[in-house]
């Protein structure tokens, strides 16, 4: 109930108060002219309009309809068994929805399946890597993302925190999975369900009376979130200095380029090259960042159940607090309001540099990328349950905003 307590006097003063006027001058309001040409995209070419006003012309009006005609609670009961990729969509979906569906879960024409195999091996012995980059270190970046803080906070998902990190995470272990965009594999009924759902959250949001300004998840938006996820994982994993060859990173592109098309982003958009996506990512991720109330308190919300899935106790959540600094940085982490840690923060900036050395020395043993999965996997599996209690849970497309 304390804690309660203190997140509810957060929002209702004290970050409002300190972080409101910072929030205002952060670089997030800072907006730099669009400039990234789109002949660096996996299309080659294109208008080169600026994503912040471009949405998602085929999912919106379509989603919004549903909503409007009280047809989602049926749409979510017959989707809810679906959840393969080479499993046909069920029976009795709305003749347009259907259509849609059919259309958005192709995987685009210059997919490589090659590649795909290729990223999936690269996730056997990276898995321990990934997990921690996209989960706790992307999760740091996004808090402190405000346009993406905000849709988060106020619409639905957020008033349920670990139910709205178990629903994320279901789209991030379907990507990482062995089978991701195989037959039996989930990563297109994922990123279809995703995709539903954002158009869900731009028609609620506009709604709602904490909401103001733009249109949420604009095409720009989508890719600021892209880029704390492979992006940004690439780069850390290259600051760690794991030996990657040039086709893993390769096939590690792809397998998240291809999500990228399935989640609704354009190809004209989607970078090429990670020469291309860093390009990309150093335009708009500054202007998209700063910090909000609303980060802080979902950055305490997240850091807490990291810590309660790990060691509950007293150590823990400190050392969760160093952990999450270390791989987001010092300004990020000033921003989502997390704790500087006197004791923890100098040993896991000292020892993690030297615990990836030690991994990757023993790589090359026969087997170790089959157990280094094996065990990655069951992390993957109790992050799940611990987040769900138990419960099965997926991806459904919402019909409210947060309440209150």
């Amino acid at each position: 109930m304390a804690e309660l307590s203190r997140r509810e006097m957060l929002i209702s003063g004290g970050a409002l108060g300190a972080l409101g006027a910072l929030g205002m001058a952060s670089p997030a309001q800072a907006l730099t002219p669009w400039t990234w040409a789109p002949k660096g995209s996996v299309a080659g070419s294109g208008a080169g309009t600026d994503p912040r006003w471009v949405w998602d012309e085929e999912a919106d009006p379509l989603v919004a309809s549903l909503i409007d005609r009280g047809a989602v609670p049926e749409v979510n009961r017959l989707l809810w068994d679906w959840t393969r990729n080479d499993q046909p969509l069920p029976a009795g979906l709305p003749a347009d929805l259907r259509d849609f569906m059919e259309e958005a879960r192709r995987p685009p024409s210059w997919a490589d399946h090659g590649m795909l195999e290729e990223a999936a091996e690269f996730n056997k012995a990276r898995g321990l890597y990934l997990n921690l980059l996209n989960g706790v270190g992307g999760g740091m970046l996004s808090t402190a993302i405000p346009k993406e803080a905000r849709s988060v906070y106020y619409s639905k998902g957020g008033a349920d925190m670990e139910d709205r990190v178990a629903k994320t995470s279901i789209l991030g272990f379907a990507v990482g999975s062995l089978d991701a965009y195989r037959p039996g594999g989930s990563c297109m009924v994922e990123a279809v369900k995703t995709r539903l759902v954002h158009a869900a959250v731009r028609h609620l949001l506009q709604k709602s009376p904490h909401w103001s300004g733009d249109i949420p998840i604009s095409q720009e938006d989508m890719l600021v979130t892209w880029h704390t996820l492979p992006t940004f994982a690439m780069r850390k994993m290259r600051e760690w200095k794991v030996p990657i060859t040039a086709a893993e990173s390769a096939a590690y592109l792809h397998v998240w380029q291809v999500t990228a098309h399935m989640l609704g982003i354009k190809d004209e958009y989607i970078p090429a090259t990670w020469d291309a996506a860093n390009a990309q990512s150093d335009q708009i991720l500054p202007r998209n960042m700063g910090p909000t109330p609303e980060g802080v308190i979902l950055t305490d919300i997240l850091l807490d159940q990291l810590a309660e899935q790990t060691s509950p106790g007293s150590v823990s959540r400190p050392l969760c607090n160093a952990l999450g600094r270390y791989l987001a940085g010092d300004q990020v982490a000033d921003w989502d309001g997390i704790r500087r840690e006197p004791l923890w923060d100098p040993l896991v900036a000292s020892a993690w540099p030297k615990l990836v050395k030690a991994r990757e020395g023993l790589i090359p043993l026969p087997l170790v990328p089959e157990v280094a999965w094996v065990i990655d996997e069951a992390a993957r599996k109790y992050i799940m349950f611990f987040l769900t209690k138990g419960r099965e849970t997926k991806i459904e497309i919402p019909t409210t905003n947060r309440p209150g």
